[in-house]
């Protein structure tokens, strides 16, 4: 591989992987993205050693374009339960890791150091670092992608919990006996306020037949199963009107689970990232108006700021390579390996 050293105008691989994709790009040290490659996540039915492939050569072709600016160390956000040695991912619903010891697996390959984390993890320090969340001693970040991710900062450090487990806001349960969930529950709130939600809610609109869903029918080509969320968010924006029923249907969603997360930490603002988020207002409005109705204690206590990353889809990935670049300078500057 190319290797570099950890001078100033380094760039630093970080690496999003999600659901449906894995985004990658190399990162400078005040977290702009100065080059992206990205691969299809391969399917969960495949071996996860399809999912380290398609990793290890997008890391591999950005790090020969880095060249001697490489710096010598890779950032991994992963969309799944990590452990809390950040070695290993323990659980991922939307892929096939169980108990994959995926740093060490990558290292291996690369030949730098791999820094693992939580995709929401990362993309939380992302944002407290450079984006929306700049200043907040007490930060919420969610993320609606395929499913729901989550992190807590506190006082720009990311709490992980006993078992590095924290943040799986997506599982917490809001509907019981509801739709069956990938992690093998019924009614997580990811099944609600998330991509996938979105997705099969206009499905399932066009599979009725309903005349109301005229407008997404032209994204669907005659098979309903070709419409997904981003068709959605389109249409939303064109002004349909069964698209913003359903966007809102979601905003209301995530607006009863982020007032459960309120009255469980009472954070100072709360971040809304992932693809759905690219519906901005449309999304976010009814999300506030629910928070406002649900929150215990409503009248009475401040109401958290709700909005948009700064960063976009990019957090995840500027995180990660942040992370990494931290992590690492700060293990060689203790004398450690």
């Amino acid at each position: 591989m190319t290797g570099g050293g950890p001078g100033a105008g380094s760039l630093t691989v970080g690496v999003d992987i999600g659901g449906t994709k894995i985004a990658a790009g190399l990162v400078d040290e005040q977290g702009a993205v100065v080059r992206r490659t990205r691969r299809d996540t391969p399917g969960r039915t495949l071996a996860p050693r399809a999912v380290e492939d398609a990793i290890a050569d997008a890391v591999q072709e950005l790090l020969d374009a880095a060249g001697e600016r490489a710096y010598p160390a890779v950032g991994i956000g992963a969309a799944g339960f990590v452990s809390s040695d950040r070695a290993t991912v323990v659980f991922a619903p939307h892929l096939a890791w169980r108990d994959e010891p995926l740093r060490d697996a990558l290292a291996g390959r690369l030949g730098v150091p791999v820094v693992v984390d939580n995709d929401a993890n990362a993309a939380g320090w992302a944002e407290h670092r450079y984006g929306a969340g700049q200043g907040e001693p007490r930060l919420l970040l969610v993320t609606l992608g395929t499913g729901i991710g989550g992190a807590l900062l506190l006082d720009g450090e990311v709490e992980r919990g006993r078992w590095g487990l924290a943040g799986e806001f997506g599982h917490m349960q809001v509907v019981p006996e509801g739709h069956r969930c990938e992690c093998g529950n019924r009614g997580c709130w990811e099944q609600y306020a998330s991509g996938k939600a979105l997705q099969r809610e206009a499905r399932e609109m066009l599979l009725a037949g309903s005349p109301y869903a005229a407008g997404l029918a032209r994204w669907s080509e005659g098979d309903p199963g070709r419409v997904e969320g981003h068709h959605v968010t389109a249409a939303a924006r064109d002004g349909d009107g069964a698209a913003l029923d359903l966007i809102g249907d979601v905003g209301r969603w995530l607006g009863v689970g982020l007032a459960n997360l309120a009255a469980a930490l009472d954070p100072g603002r709360i971040l809304v990232g992932g693809g759905v988020s690219q519906s901005g207002e449309l999304l976010l409005r009814p999300t506030r108006e629910a928070f406002a109705r649900q929150l215990t204690g409503r009248g009475h206590r401040p109401l958290a700021p709700i909005t948009a990353t700064d960063l976009g889809t990019d957090a995840g990935l500027i995180g990660a390579a942040g992370l990494a670049r931290e992590e690492t300078m700060a293990d060689r500057e203790d004398g450690s390996d």
